[in-house]
Order: structure tokens, then sequence, then C-alpha cells
């Protein structure tokens, strides 16, 4: 079986190389020519721990191509996939569908034959049938059918989604008799291998399919903003977040994941789709404020993370030395997207602090989104030398074994701030740290 995958980005390359694993012919499509050129020669332009090895070895069993052009991807392709960037549009937080539709123009253009569009990207409600229309209009004497696949992967974990996920949801057009059928079956000989672990598999309509991936997402995104104000508030009450949260996480209808408080959400997906969510449900008339307020708890959660810093240095960062330790919005990925720590270092150089930041993967990454004066080190020691505080921002798992001593020499004064909660304040507190975290007793 051949299919074709229209954009070679995260989602685009992750989901065309672990088909290819699967054993199907993959051709992708990437229209940077920089990007390209490193694609053909195995070079992977993101991380994402085990993709190199997986495209490399499919390149070289000849199931995985890359192409420029969608006419020289797409003959003999049974599916099509548009998996093009739908960024946040610039004012208004609608997801941006010119390369969507551009995608689909072009397949109109020069698909010969039968194929199911399917659409990865993530999308507005009625995506799907926007791209029948365009390609209707541009090509009627085509046969072809169209589909919703959404992704569902996370970074650092994509492989591992892509190749066993927990769910995969198909939406196609069942209105008419008998219409749907053959998409479907070229959707349940793409996924066959899944079929045969006994994947959940979930065939619907096109607008539930559509929806599902915002919904995900958005409620995900309003748990952590949930769990944010509540370990605000276990810092006023006396609480403790993480007793409170395990307690909430035994009870199999709330679940433990997404329960650890933090400097806000980011990342490709969160901000994103809240914020389409939220205007996909506006121009509906049927608000979605619960949506509307984590976004807001969200950006407000950021804010008060710098001045929560400042706060703890005596009130004042001018010309104080402030390490930084991680700067991804999440560990195991490269990606700055909206991380929280974009909003906290702008701050924190505004009010005349001197930053020294480590990522294991993430500092050249961060260099053009951060203010020029910001010192980027290689390792933890270079950037705790002779700070006058220590903050965590992204739980790296070779942040967690710090030796407390090693950091008592390195720094001017051991004051550590840590905003994912990786260490334990008793611990902390008998090294002799001067110790911070979030929604846990400090003493």
């Amino acid at each position: 079986m051949r299919i074709a995958m229209i954009g070679g980005g995260y989602v685009g390359l992750v989901s065309a190389t672990c088909f290819a694993e699967f054993g199907l012919n993959v051709n992708v499509v990437e229209t940077n020519p920089d990007r390209l050129n490193a694609l053909k020669k195995g070079k992977i332009p993101i991380y994402e721990p085990g993709l190199d090895i997986l495209v490399n070895n499919n390149i070289k069993a000849n199931r995985l191509k890359f192409f420029d052009k969608i006419e020289e991807a797409i003959p003999e392709c049974e599916a099509i996939f548009i998996a093009v960037g739908t960024p946040p549009r610039n004012g208004d937080g609608h997801a941006d569908m010119t390369y969507v539709h551009q995608a689909a123009l072009q397949i109109a253009t020069h698909l010969k034959q039968y194929a199911v569009i399917v659409t990865k990207s993530t999308v507005p409600v009625g995506t799907s049938r926007r791209i029948a229309q365009i390609i209707r209009q541009k090509n009627p004497d085509l046969e072809f059918d169209v589909a919703s696949n959404p992704e569902f992967l996370r970074e650092g974990d994509a492989i591992k989604d892509c190749m066993n996920p927990d769910r995969v949801i198909i939406g196609i057009e069942k209105d008419k008799e008998d219409q749907g059928k053959k998409a479907q079956d070229v959707m349940i000989r793409l996924y066959q291998p899944l079929f045969q672990r006994e994947t959940p598999i979930l065939f619907t309509n096109l607008e539930s399919a559509e929806l599902a991936k915002y919904a995900s997402n958005c409620f995900l995104a309003m748990k952590l903003s949930y769990v944010n104000e509540l370990a605000d508030l276990c810092e006023q009450v006396g609480g403790n977040i993480e007793d409170i949260t395990k307690g909430m996480g035994l009870d199999p209808r709330i679940g433990k994941y997404f329960l650890q408080p933090g400097p806000g959400f980011g990342g490709s997906c969160f901000p994103k789709d809240t914020l389409a969510l939220i205007r996909i449900a506006q121009e509906a008339g049927s608000p979605v404020r619960m949506i509307e307020m984590a976004a807001q708890a969200n950006d407000a959660r950021k804010t008060s993370m710098s001045g929560r810093i400042i706060q703890l240095c005596e009130g004042n960062v001018n010309n104080k030395t402030i390490a930084i330790l991680g700067l991804t919005f999440k560990p195991d990925t490269d990606d700055m997207r909206e991380s929280s720590s974009l909003p906290i270092i702008h701050r924190l150089v505004e009010e005349g602090a001197i930053i020294k930041a480590f990522d294991p993967i993430g500092n050249d990454k961060a260099k053009p989104l951060l203010p020029r004066s910001v010192q980027y080190c290689n390792s933890i020691q270079d950037a705790a030398t002779d700070a006058d505080a220590l903050v965590i921002l992204t739980e790296w798992n070779e942040f967690r074994s710090l030796s407390t001593n090693n950091l008592k020499s390195w720094m001017k004064q051991p004051l550590v701030i840590d905003l994912r909660n990786i260490y334990n304040p008793r611990v902390m507190k008998d090294q002799g740290i001067q110790y911070h975290s979030v929604g846990r007793p400090q003493k």
C-alpha cells in the first residue's frame, strides 16, 4: 500500500515514519529546501528520541521517500494525508488554514486516481467538508473521499504514541447509504497492524473527529490550569498539593495524569488549541467558558511565576545572577513554542537580572526568542556558578540528581526556586538549601 504525507514537520514526519515502519510505502512532501535536503540525507530537523533511527532504517528499506512536489508524490497513492501547519491566525486566535487549503488545491490539480484525502493536521470543525469543496470545484470529475484522522502525539513520546496508540479516531462521510464504505476500507487496511493488536479504533462522522483533538487537548489544559490554581490555594491554607493530587489520582474517574503543578502549560498544542476551540465555539454561538478561563488562568500563571521569583530574591533581581535550568516547554523535546520560560526570562531581564541558562537540548532554539543578554551555558555547573538563585523551569531528568554540596560550592548563596517540584523540600532544607517549590509546605 502506498500513501503520501503532505508536510514533513513534526506531525507529518513522525506519522510518515511510523506508517513506513508498519510496512507501507510512504512519500513525504516537504517544500522547505533546507528541511528537504536534510531529510533526504537522513538528518532530522527536529528532536524526538528514536526518530532518527527509524527514519534512516526506512529510507534504507526504500519505504520512506521525500519529495518537494505534490505531483511527484501522489501517483498510485490510496491515501493522501494533509499534515501541514495550522498556526494561530494573527490577531484572532483562529487556526490559519492557508497551508491546508493550498495542499487541497494542489491535490485536486494533480491527482489522477481515487484516493482518500485525510486531514492529519489539527483543524477547525468543517475543514474536511471545505477540503472536499475545494477539490470538487477544481476537479469535478475526480473520484475521492475525505477523512479526518487527528493525531494524538506527545512530544518526547511520539514514536510510542504513533506505534502503540491508546486510540485511533477516524472520521468519514456517512450521510448517504454506502457512502464512506470505500474510504473506511482504505483506512482499515492502512491501520491493519493496529487492528490486529486490538487497538481501540473509533469511526465517527467528520465533525466529531475534527472536534475530538481539540476536546482532548483542551480538557488536559483545563486540568493543568486547575491544579496550578489549587497549588496556589495550598500555599495559602497549608495544604500539600502532592498529597492532594495523589488522593485525586486514585479516583479512576479523575486519573493521575496532568495533575502536576508548574509554571504554566506551553508547547505546540495546548495554547494554540485552546484559543482555536474558544473561537470555534464563539462562532457557533456556544461558548466554552471553562476553556476560556483555563487559557486566562494559564497566561496569569506565567506572569505570576516571574513575580514569585523576584519576590523570593528579596523583591529585587537588579544585577543579580539567576541560573535557569530548562528552557523548553517540557523535557525530551527542543520545542520552545509558548514555553513558560519565555515570558519569565523576559520579565527578569526587564527587571535587571543577569540570566545564565542551561537546557540539555533547547539552547539553540531559545536564542532567537530570548533577550540578547541571556548567557547560554553548557552544563548545570556553568549556569549555577556565582548565581544568586537557581530556578528550575523544565524537569529534565539530569536535573533531578543534582548534588546539594555542589550547588552550595558553586552558588553565591544556595537559593533554589523549583517550579517543577522535582526535589524533596525536607532533604533540601536538611542540606542547608533555601528551597521554594509549588503548592507544598516550605518548612
